[in-house]
Protein backbone atom coordinates (compact mmCIF):
# COMPACT_ATOMS: atom_id res chain seq x y z
CA UNK A 1 0.00 0.00 0.00
CA UNK A 2 1.00 3.64 -0.35
CA UNK A 3 1.81 5.57 2.83
CA UNK A 4 3.48 8.82 3.86
CA UNK A 5 6.27 8.30 6.38
CA UNK A 6 8.47 10.62 8.42
CA UNK A 7 12.09 9.90 9.34
CA UNK A 8 13.74 13.23 10.19
CA UNK A 9 12.23 15.46 12.86
CA UNK A 10 14.38 18.44 11.91
CA UNK A 11 13.13 18.34 8.30
CA UNK A 12 9.47 18.84 9.21
CA UNK A 13 6.92 18.30 6.44
CA UNK A 14 9.71 18.66 3.85
CA UNK A 15 11.14 15.38 5.15
CA UNK A 16 7.99 13.39 4.43
CA UNK A 17 8.21 10.59 1.87
CA UNK A 18 5.55 8.66 -0.07
CA UNK A 19 6.55 4.99 0.06
CA UNK A 20 5.21 1.46 -0.37
CA UNK A 21 4.52 -0.35 2.90
CA UNK A 22 2.99 -3.77 3.68
CA UNK A 23 -0.71 -3.70 4.43
CA UNK A 24 -1.28 -3.91 8.21
CA UNK A 25 -2.82 -6.90 9.97
CA UNK A 26 -5.46 -6.65 12.69
CA UNK A 27 -4.27 -7.52 16.19
CA UNK A 28 -6.57 -8.44 19.09
CA UNK A 29 -9.39 -5.87 19.40
CA UNK A 30 -8.21 -4.14 16.18
CA UNK A 31 -9.89 -3.56 12.87
CA UNK A 32 -8.28 -2.85 9.52
CA UNK A 33 -9.79 0.18 7.80
CA UNK A 34 -9.45 1.09 4.14
CA UNK A 35 -8.79 4.81 4.52
CA UNK A 36 -10.87 7.04 2.25
CA UNK A 37 -9.84 10.37 3.78
CA UNK A 38 -7.35 11.50 6.41
CA UNK A 39 -6.93 14.68 8.42
CA UNK A 40 -3.50 16.10 9.16
CA UNK A 41 -2.29 18.46 11.90
CA UNK A 42 1.22 19.84 11.16
CA UNK A 43 2.03 20.17 14.87
CA UNK A 44 2.12 16.37 15.18
CA UNK A 45 5.66 16.52 13.79
CA UNK A 46 6.68 18.14 17.08
CA UNK A 47 5.00 15.46 19.22
CA UNK A 48 7.37 12.92 20.85
CA UNK A 49 4.91 10.13 20.01
CA UNK A 50 5.54 10.66 16.28
CA UNK A 51 9.18 9.67 16.73
CA UNK A 52 9.41 7.29 19.69
CA UNK A 53 7.30 4.56 21.25
CA UNK A 54 6.00 4.45 24.81
CA UNK A 55 9.39 3.20 26.00
CA UNK A 56 11.12 6.13 24.30
CA UNK A 57 12.61 3.93 21.55
CA UNK A 58 12.92 5.25 18.00
CA UNK A 59 9.99 4.07 15.88
CA UNK A 60 10.76 5.77 12.58
CA UNK A 61 9.97 5.55 9.74
CA UNK A 62 6.50 6.13 11.11
CA UNK A 63 3.31 6.78 9.14
CA UNK A 64 1.90 10.24 9.86
CA UNK A 65 -1.68 11.34 10.44
CA UNK A 66 -4.22 10.47 13.15
CA UNK A 67 -7.69 11.29 11.79
CA UNK A 68 -9.52 9.07 9.34
CA UNK A 69 -12.76 8.12 7.69
CA UNK A 70 -13.09 4.89 5.76
CA UNK A 71 -14.51 1.37 5.58
CA UNK A 72 -13.74 -1.62 7.82
CA UNK A 73 -12.15 -4.46 5.82
CA UNK A 74 -11.07 -6.92 8.55
CA UNK A 75 -11.63 -7.66 12.24
CA UNK A 76 -9.03 -8.81 14.75
CA UNK A 77 -9.63 -11.58 17.26
CA UNK A 78 -12.13 -10.55 19.92
CA UNK A 79 -13.19 -7.36 18.15
CA UNK A 80 -16.80 -6.37 18.78
CA UNK A 81 -19.02 -3.41 18.02
CA UNK A 82 -18.03 -2.99 14.37
CA UNK A 83 -18.47 -5.10 11.22
CA UNK A 84 -16.74 -5.60 7.89
CA UNK A 85 -18.04 -3.12 5.32
CA UNK A 86 -19.06 -0.54 7.93
CA UNK A 87 -18.32 3.15 7.37
CA UNK A 88 -16.34 4.57 10.29
CA UNK A 89 -14.38 7.61 11.43
CA UNK A 90 -12.09 8.19 14.35
CA UNK A 91 -8.80 9.05 16.01
CA UNK A 92 -5.75 6.77 15.78
CA UNK A 93 -3.42 6.07 18.70
CA UNK A 94 -0.58 8.61 18.93
CA UNK A 95 2.08 5.90 19.14
CA UNK A 96 0.93 3.68 16.25
CA UNK A 97 1.29 4.10 12.51
CA UNK A 98 -1.21 6.64 11.32
CA UNK A 99 -3.80 7.49 8.73
CA UNK A 100 -1.84 8.90 5.77
CA UNK A 101 -1.96 5.48 4.17
CA UNK A 102 -4.34 3.36 2.15
CA UNK A 103 -4.98 1.03 5.11
CA UNK A 104 -4.58 1.27 8.88
CA UNK A 105 -4.84 -1.18 11.78
CA UNK A 106 -6.56 0.60 14.65
CA UNK A 107 -8.25 -0.29 17.91
CA UNK A 108 -11.97 -0.65 17.33
CA UNK A 109 -12.76 1.45 20.40
CA UNK A 110 -11.15 4.48 18.70
CA UNK A 111 -13.75 4.44 15.92
CA UNK A 112 -17.41 5.37 15.63
CA UNK A 113 -19.91 4.61 12.85
CA UNK A 114 -19.97 7.34 10.20
CA UNK A 115 -23.55 8.15 9.11
CA UNK A 116 -24.16 7.14 5.52
CA UNK A 117 -25.02 10.66 4.41
CA UNK A 118 -21.84 12.22 5.85
CA UNK A 119 -19.02 12.42 3.29
CA UNK A 120 -15.70 10.72 4.07
CA UNK A 121 -13.90 14.06 3.62
CA UNK A 122 -16.14 15.63 6.24
CA UNK A 123 -15.75 12.63 8.55
CA UNK A 124 -11.96 12.85 8.46
CA UNK A 125 -12.08 16.53 9.45
CA UNK A 126 -13.96 15.89 12.69
CA UNK A 127 -12.04 13.72 15.19
CA UNK A 128 -9.30 16.00 16.55
CA UNK A 129 -11.14 19.30 16.13
CA UNK A 130 -14.50 17.99 17.30
CA UNK A 131 -13.24 15.96 20.25
CA UNK A 132 -10.89 18.74 21.37
CA UNK A 133 -13.72 21.25 21.40
CA UNK A 134 -16.15 18.83 23.09
CA UNK A 135 -13.76 17.73 25.84
CA UNK A 136 -12.44 21.24 26.49
CA UNK A 137 -15.91 22.74 26.80
CA UNK A 138 -17.88 20.04 28.57
CA UNK A 139 -15.42 17.77 30.40
CA UNK A 140 -12.72 20.23 31.45
CA UNK A 141 -14.59 23.54 31.20
CA UNK A 142 -17.89 22.24 32.65
CA UNK A 143 -19.78 24.64 30.41
CA UNK A 144 -23.42 25.34 31.26
CA UNK A 145 -26.17 27.25 29.49
CA UNK A 146 -26.07 30.97 30.16
CA UNK A 147 -22.30 31.16 30.65
CA UNK A 148 -19.87 33.16 28.52
CA UNK A 149 -17.00 31.74 26.46
CA UNK A 150 -13.96 33.47 24.98
CA UNK A 151 -12.97 31.29 21.99
CA UNK A 152 -9.52 32.09 20.61
CA UNK A 153 -8.75 31.28 16.97
CA UNK A 154 -12.46 31.02 16.28
CA UNK A 155 -12.01 30.82 12.50
CA UNK A 156 -9.70 27.80 12.75
CA UNK A 157 -10.47 24.09 12.78
CA UNK A 158 -10.76 23.78 16.57
CA UNK A 159 -11.98 27.30 17.32
CA UNK A 160 -14.89 27.07 14.89
CA UNK A 161 -16.03 23.85 16.60
CA UNK A 162 -15.71 25.50 20.01
CA UNK A 163 -17.82 28.41 18.84
CA UNK A 164 -20.60 26.24 17.40
CA UNK A 165 -20.79 23.73 20.25
CA UNK A 166 -20.76 26.48 22.87
CA UNK A 167 -23.55 28.40 21.15
CA UNK A 168 -25.65 25.25 20.81
CA UNK A 169 -25.15 24.64 24.55
CA UNK A 170 -26.63 28.05 25.29
CA UNK A 171 -23.44 30.03 25.92
CA UNK A 172 -22.61 33.61 24.89
CA UNK A 173 -19.55 33.34 22.64
CA UNK A 174 -16.87 35.94 21.98
CA UNK A 175 -14.62 34.78 19.15
CA UNK A 176 -11.15 36.12 18.41
CA UNK A 177 -8.97 36.18 15.30
CA UNK A 178 -7.45 38.47 12.72
CA UNK A 179 -9.40 41.21 10.96
CA UNK A 180 -9.99 39.00 7.91
CA UNK A 181 -11.60 36.35 10.13
CA UNK A 182 -14.44 38.54 11.40
CA UNK A 183 -17.23 37.40 9.07
CA UNK A 184 -16.25 33.74 9.26
CA UNK A 185 -16.27 33.82 13.07
CA UNK A 186 -19.68 35.48 13.14
CA UNK A 187 -20.97 32.98 10.57
CA UNK A 188 -19.90 30.14 12.87
CA UNK A 189 -22.18 31.65 15.51
CA UNK A 190 -20.08 33.96 17.68
CA UNK A 191 -22.05 36.75 19.36
CA UNK A 192 -19.07 39.10 19.22
CA UNK A 193 -15.70 39.27 17.47
CA UNK A 194 -12.39 40.64 18.75
CA UNK A 195 -9.65 41.52 16.27
CA UNK A 196 -6.46 40.53 18.09
CA UNK A 197 -4.42 42.97 16.01
CA UNK A 198 -6.54 46.06 16.49
CA UNK A 199 -8.96 45.58 19.39
CA UNK A 200 -8.22 45.50 23.10
CA UNK A 201 -8.73 41.90 24.26
CA UNK A 202 -9.56 42.99 27.80
CA UNK A 203 -12.51 45.05 26.56
CA UNK A 204 -14.45 41.79 26.38
CA UNK A 205 -14.63 41.84 30.17
CA UNK A 206 -14.80 38.84 32.47
CA UNK A 207 -15.93 35.47 31.09
CA UNK A 208 -16.76 32.07 32.56
CA UNK A 209 -14.53 30.07 30.23
CA UNK A 210 -11.54 30.84 28.03
CA UNK A 211 -10.68 28.27 25.35
CA UNK A 212 -7.07 28.97 24.35
CA UNK A 213 -5.49 27.57 21.17
CA UNK A 214 -2.83 30.30 20.91
CA UNK A 215 -0.86 30.48 24.16
CA UNK A 216 1.98 32.95 24.74
CA UNK A 217 1.02 36.50 25.61
CA UNK A 218 -2.60 35.94 24.58
CA UNK A 219 -2.87 33.02 26.96
CA UNK A 220 -1.34 34.98 29.81
CA UNK A 221 -3.65 37.95 29.30
CA UNK A 222 -6.65 35.67 29.00
CA UNK A 223 -6.03 34.24 32.46
CA UNK A 224 -6.89 37.64 33.93
CA UNK A 225 -10.23 37.63 32.12
CA UNK A 226 -11.61 34.53 33.86
CA UNK A 227 -14.19 35.49 36.47
CA UNK A 228 -14.29 33.89 39.91
CA UNK A 229 -15.06 30.18 39.64
CA UNK A 230 -14.36 30.13 35.90
CA UNK A 231 -11.91 28.06 33.86
CA UNK A 232 -9.05 28.65 31.43
CA UNK A 233 -8.78 25.65 29.09
CA UNK A 234 -5.63 25.31 26.97
CA UNK A 235 -4.57 22.90 24.24
CA UNK A 236 -1.13 24.45 23.67
CA UNK A 237 0.81 22.99 26.57
CA UNK A 238 1.28 23.91 30.22
CA UNK A 239 -0.61 27.03 31.22
CA UNK A 240 1.84 29.85 31.97
CA UNK A 241 -0.60 32.10 33.85
CA UNK A 242 -3.53 30.98 35.96
CA UNK A 243 -6.76 32.76 36.88
CA UNK A 244 -6.60 34.42 40.27
CA UNK A 245 -9.80 32.75 41.45
CA UNK A 246 -10.49 30.01 38.94
CA UNK A 247 -9.13 26.86 37.35
CA UNK A 248 -6.54 26.35 34.61
CA UNK A 249 -6.60 23.09 32.64
CA UNK A 250 -4.34 21.95 29.82
CA UNK A 251 -5.19 18.63 28.21
CA UNK A 252 -4.48 16.25 25.35
CA UNK A 253 -7.50 15.09 23.37
CA UNK A 254 -8.55 11.45 23.71
CA UNK A 255 -10.62 9.24 21.47
CA UNK A 256 -14.19 8.60 22.64
CA UNK A 257 -16.73 6.66 20.58
CA UNK A 258 -19.79 8.17 22.27
CA UNK A 259 -18.52 11.72 21.77
CA UNK A 260 -17.59 11.01 18.15
CA UNK A 261 -21.13 9.74 17.58
CA UNK A 262 -22.61 12.90 19.11
CA UNK A 263 -20.43 15.05 16.86
CA UNK A 264 -21.26 13.00 13.76
CA UNK A 265 -24.98 13.23 14.49
CA UNK A 266 -24.78 17.01 14.83
CA UNK A 267 -23.05 17.25 11.46
CA UNK A 268 -25.67 14.99 9.92
CA UNK A 269 -28.49 17.10 11.37
CA UNK A 270 -26.94 20.35 10.15
CA UNK A 271 -26.33 21.63 13.69
CA UNK A 272 -22.53 21.53 13.32
CA UNK A 273 -20.48 22.65 10.33
CA UNK A 274 -16.96 21.38 9.82
CA UNK A 275 -14.15 23.68 8.78
CA UNK A 276 -12.12 22.23 5.90
CA UNK A 277 -9.19 24.12 4.43
CA UNK A 278 -6.88 22.50 1.87
CA UNK A 279 -7.91 19.22 0.20
CA UNK A 280 -5.40 17.08 -1.68
CA UNK A 281 -4.82 13.55 -2.96
CA UNK A 282 -2.36 11.20 -1.26
CA UNK A 283 0.05 11.55 -4.20
CA UNK A 284 0.03 15.34 -3.89
CA UNK A 285 -0.17 15.54 -0.10
CA UNK A 286 3.48 16.35 0.62
CA UNK A 287 3.42 19.26 -1.82
CA UNK A 288 0.19 20.49 -0.19
CA UNK A 289 1.75 20.32 3.28
CA UNK A 290 4.67 22.42 2.08
CA UNK A 291 2.66 24.99 0.10
CA UNK A 292 3.49 28.61 0.92
CA UNK A 293 -0.20 29.54 1.09
CA UNK A 294 -2.74 27.51 3.02
CA UNK A 295 -6.40 28.07 3.76
CA UNK A 296 -7.73 28.23 7.30
CA UNK A 297 -9.31 25.05 8.54
CA UNK A 298 -8.45 21.38 8.52
CA UNK A 299 -6.12 19.94 5.86
CA UNK A 300 -7.72 16.81 4.37
CA UNK A 301 -6.07 14.14 2.23
CA UNK A 302 -8.42 12.15 -0.02
CA UNK A 303 -6.64 8.79 0.10
CA UNK A 304 -9.20 6.91 -1.99
CA UNK A 305 -10.83 8.93 -4.79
Amino acid sequence: MKAIVVTDQAAGTAGMTLVERPEPQAAINDVVVQVHASGFVPTELAWPSTWTDRRDRDRTPSIAGHELAGVVTALGYGTTGLSVGQRVFGLADWYRDGTLAQYIAIEARNLAPLPGDVDFTVGASLPISGLTAWQGLFEHGRLRAGQSVLAHGAAGAVGSMVTQLAREAGAYVIGTGRAADRQAVLDFGANEFIDLDNDALEDAGKVDLVFDVIGGDIGKRSAGMVRAGGTLVSVVGPVEARPADGLAVDFVVESDRAQLSEIGQRVRDGRLRTNIGNVSSLDDAIAAFNATERRKGKTIICVRP
